[in-house]
């Protein structure tokens, strides 16, 4: 999947308007964050809908695989986990809060 082209990507300017109702804490909690990174509520609110989006639809990405492909990962989906020392002891070890 190509990444979506943002009008700074891509060079194009903004010619199409998204208009959304929201409540005033939402909009106060947008403003913040968007002062928080120094960019414009509009920039803030499609950069990070953009970045969801694609998220969401490289979610749903579907492979086929043949019959024999198909053995083979399963088996390796119901083969055990190798012995991994590390990741072993960092769940060993308490978290900072537990402290």
């Amino acid at each position: 999947m190509q990444p979506i082209e943002t009008s700074e990507s891509s060079g194009q300017t903004r010619d199409i308007n998204i208009n959304i109702r929201a409540k005033r804490t939402q909009r106060d909690l947008i403003d913040q964050a968007a002062e928080f990174l120094g960019k414009t509520r509009s920039d803030f609110m499609l950069e990070t809908a953009c970045r969801e989006a694609e998220d969401v639809l490289l979610d749903q990405r579907v492979f086929t695989l043949d019959a024999e492909a198909f053995k083979k990962f399963q088996a390796m989906l119901d083969a055990p986990p190798s012995e991994n020392p590390k990741l072993r002891r960092l769940m060993a070890t308490p978290a900072p809060w537990e402290s």
